[in-house]
């Protein structure tokens, strides 16, 4: 509680104990001079964030209570004054007239809102127009941890209690200067008012361009000729280096050349003897067409009789010899007809008709003889006739030089004795020529061709 308002009675012993406050602005008065616990400053503090203590005049402890009372003793009177930036508060019985208000410090506020630097020239020329009758403090190199803690006031009998109003945190006004030197992307604060600053902190989150003289490398300095042979003798490969490339290439040519191969024989080879083969089966039935050759004699090489395998659809066309280019490789099936290994024809009355042809390649016409069964037909087709053999018996697998399976009674066939034979020939396993399988046969049926295809054929 404070004291009463000066020229009334307060207290239960005076005339009128309540009605004192009936008054104007008596009641007002009291109630401002209730001391709030939770509005008041602490003891030694100031509640308005614009206070400088070593702006406080030093108050006389012998002067008159009117003199004492320099600094506002109330909100309301504190409010007037800091509304009263840039003008001279009234003169009043409260502060007399020129007396300068000295709780209002310029260059703080300036500090406070602004950060600690330096006002301009501009700006401190302002306020002195602006406030001729405040003299304008200069600025206190007190850190701000000081200035946020005012003195004391002392406590005299006579003065009035602070005003009281809501303290105001002091906001450092760029939080990046307790933390160090910035980056050199972050941008510099930003001079100006408060919509300016606002805008400059919300842009130093945001990734901004990097000059094109950062982005740009350096220029390398220019070497000696020393370094410069130095440089290029690095820069040259090993010998082991160029041996293994060579290698590389060596290896990589090597196998696309067998890869070609590979399609060639496979491929290539079988469709050369196809249209080979075909060419050479048009041409014997042109010539038996036209009658323009008898039978007798042929050379090597030379086609007389086309064979038909109807199990594995094969019509392949039969020439004198085996001789591997001239009819093997193209895609002909080679009769036994040279020198030891000569063999009987089919027109012969008894005898071994024995032939040979690929299993693998260049045309295959004996691939799949493997799978006939006994029984099967395999007709022999010449110039007068049709020569229709029955499959009789398979040898697996047996020598190259055993050359008694194309005798005129074939060893290993069952024959016991002469007749007219069919003997086939090709290599074993597929895609080598390490042995022979054979395939024999004995005649069942020869038609003249006045009469007709056969039934082996026509079926």
């Amino acid at each position: 509680m404070t004291a009463g308002r000066p020229g009334h009675a307060a207290g239960p012993e005076g005339p009128d104990a309540h009605g004192a406050y009936g008054t104007d602005g008596a009641f007002v008065a009291a109630v401002d001079g209730l001391a709030d616990p939770l509005n008041d400053p602490l003891p030694g503090g100031h509640t308005s964030p614009w206070f400088r203590s070593e702006n406080i005049p030093a108050v006389d402890p012998a002067a008159p209570p009117a003199a004492q009372s320099v600094a506002p003793s109330s909100y309301g009177d504190g409010y007037a004054a800091h509304q009263g930036l840039h003008q001279a508060p009234p003169p009043g019985p409260q502060q007399p007239q020129g007396a300068p208000d000295e709780w209002y410090d310029p260059a703080g506020y300036q500090r406070d809102w602004y950060g600690p630097q330096e006002p301009s020239a501009a700006m401190a020329a302002g306020v002195a127009a602006t406030d001729p009758v405040s003299p304008v403090a200069p600025a206190s190199p007190v850190p701000p941890a000081e200035e946020s803690a005012p003195a004391p006031a002392p406590d005299r009998p006579g003065l009035h209690a602070e005003p009281r109003t809501e303290v105001i945190a002091r906001i450092p006004a760029e939080p990046e200067a307790e933390l160090g030197p910035t980056s050199s992307t972050t941008p510099a604060p930003a001079p100006g008012g408060r919509a300016e600053r606002r805008r400059a902190a919300k842009g130093r989150g945001r990734r901004h361009p990097v000059p094109a003289a950062e982005q740009a490398a350096p220029a390398a300095a220019p070497m000696s000729r020393v370094e410069a042979r130095r440089a290029a003798r690095a820069a040259k490969d090993s010998p082991a280096v160029i041996a293994s490339r060579a290698v590389g290439e060596v290896f990589i040519t090597l196998g696309v050349l067998m890869l070609l191969f590979v399609t060639y024989q496979l491929w290539w080879t079988n469709i050369r003897a196809d249209q080979i083969a075909g060419k050479e089966t048009n041409r014997i039935q042109d010539e038996w067409a036209n009658g323009d050759r008898k039978p007798g004699v042929f050379a090597p090489g030379e086609g007389f009789a086309i064979m038909h395998i109807p199990k594995l659809d094969v019509v392949a066309p039969i020439a004198e010899g085996i001789d591997k280019e001239k009819v093997l490789d193209r895609g002909m099936i080679g009769h036994y007809g040279e020198g030891k290994l000569k063999t009987a024809m089919p027109s012969d009355k008894q005898g071994n008709f024995s032939v040979a042809g690929h299993r693998n390649t260049h045309g295959e016409p004996f691939r799949y003889i493997n799978k006939l069964k006994p029984g099967d037909p395999i007709v022999v087709e010449t110039r007068d006739a049709y020569y229709t053999y029955e499959m009789a018996r398979i040898l697996p697998q047996t020598s190259p030089s055993n050359i008694s399976v194309i005798e005129p009674i074939p060893v290993g066939s069952g024959f016991t004795k002469p007749g007219r034979y069919l003997t086939l020939t090709t290599c074993t396993p597929e895609f080598t020529s390490t042995y022979r399988l054979i395939v024999w046969g004995k005649m069942v049926d020869e038609r003249p061709r006045s009469e007709g295809k056969p039934d082996a054929l026509v079926g």
